[in-house]
C-alpha cells in the first residue's frame, strides 16, 4: 500500500536530505528532535487533568478525566525513544488523549535513559513503576483489577517484559497488554529490517544504535534482551500488537503475535497500512494514527 499522504511527505524530506544519519547525530540532538518532532502530534487535548507525582522515587506523569472521583481502569504507559531518547514531553499529547478518549487513568512512567545509564536500568525502573502503581492504587484512584500495561517501541518492549517479571514474581498482574511497533529483537533477524530500514525515517541505524548505547556487551540473546524468542508467554493475559506497513520493526510483531498464539496466549495483532514507525506520534498528519489511539483508548476503557 502507498504511503498516508502526511507521512509521505516527511519521508520524501528524509530521503531528499540525504537520509540523515542517526549515528551522526548527538545524544543531545536525537533528544531535542524528538521533542521537536511533537509538533505533528495534533492538538493539546486539554479537557483532562494533568499532575506530576514523585514516589518511592520515580517519577509519573498522571492523566485523568476532568472531575475524575472514585477507582477507574488505569494505564500504566512507558515511552518509546530506543532506550535513549523520550519522556513525558514527547508523549505528553497522545497520553492526554487517550484519557480523555478512555474515560481512564493514564499513568507515564519515567525510566532512566542509555547512554547515562545503562543495562537494567530501564528495565528495573519499568518494574519498579508498575510495583508503585499498584501498591498505590488507592491512592490514585486506580482500580487494581483494571490495569493495562502499554508502551510505543522501547516502552513496548519494556510493557512485555515488566508483564513477564510480573508472571515470574507471582505477585501481581495487568489485565491486558498493548504493544505499539515493540522493539522485541535486538539480534535484528527480520527482513523488514532491511525492507524498511533505510527511508522511512526511523532506520535500522537509528533502532540499532539506541540497543548499542543502552546494551553495550550485554547478551542480545538474553531473555530480557531479545524478548520476542522466549518460550514462556504462557500465562500472561490478553495482549494486543500494533504493527506499521513500513516499520523495520514491522515483522518481529508479527512473529510476537505466532509466538504468543502457540503459546496459548489470547493475543491479537492489527497492521496499520501506509505509516511508518513512530506514526502513533503522528495525529496531526496521519488518520491512521488518529485510529490507533481511539482504539487503543477504547481497550483501556471496556477492562
Amino acid at each position: 500500500m502507498a504511503l498516508e499522504k502526511g507521512i509521505a511527505g516527511l519521508v520524501s524530506d528524509f530521503i531528499a536530505a540525504g537520509r540523515p544519519s542517526a549515528r551522526a547525530k548527538s545524544i543531545d540532538d536525537r533528544r531535542s528532535g524528538y521533542v521537536a518532532s511533537t509538533v505533528l502530534a495534533g492538538e493539546t487535548e486539554t479537557r483532562v487533568q494533568v499532575e506530576e507525582i514523585t514516589l518511592e522515587g520515580i517519577t509519573f506523569r498522571l492523566f485523568s478525566p476532568q472531575d475524575a472521583s472514585g477507582h477507574l481502569p488505569a494505564l500504566i504507559y512507558y515511552h518509546g525513544g530506543c532506550f535513549i531518547s523520550g519522556g513525558f514531553d514527547t508523549h505528553d499529547k497522545q497520553l492526554r488523549q487517550l484519557a480523555f478518549y478512555s474515560g481512564c487513568r493514564v499513568v507515564a512512567v519515567q525510566y532512566r535513559l542509555a547512554p547515562e545509564h545503562r543495562w537494567p536500568a530501564a528495565h528495573d525502573d519499568a518494574q519498579s513503576g508498575a510495583d508503585i502503581v499498584w501498591k498505590n492504587a488507592d491512592k490514585l484512584g486506580i482500580d487494581k483489577e483494571r490495569i493495562t500495561l502499554a508502551g510505543d517501541s522501547a516502552g513496548g518492549h519494556l510493557a512485555l517484559v515488566t508483564a513477564l517479571r510480573l508472571k515470574a514474581a507471582a505477585t501481581w498482574q495487568p489485565a491486558q497488554l498493548v504493544l505499539i511497533y515493540p522493539m522485541l529483537d535486538a539480534t535484528a533477524y527480520f527482513d523488514s529490517y532491511t525492507f524498511n530500514g533505510s527511508d522511512y525515517v526511523i532506520t535500522r541505524e537509528a533502532l540499532l544504535s539506541g540497543y548499542e548505547m543502552y546494551l553495550g556487551d550485554t547478551d542480545r540473546l538474553l531473555p530480557d534482551v531479545s524478548p520476542l524468542w522466549r518460550d514462556d508467554f504462557s500465562g500472561l493475559p490478553p495482549v494486543h500488537i500494533i504493527t506499521a506497513e513500513f516499520d523495520p520493526l514491522c515483522d518481529e510483531g508479527e512473529a510476537l503475535f505466532q509466538h504468543m498464539t502457540e503459546q496459548g496466549v489470547t493475543c491479537t495483532c492489527s497492521q496499520y497500512q501506509g505509516v511508518i514507525h513512530g506514526f502513533f506520534q503522528l495525529a496531526g498528519i496521519s488518520q491512521s494514527a488518529r485510529d490507533a489511539i481511539r482504539d487503543v483508548a477504547a481497550r483501556v476503557a471496556r477492562i
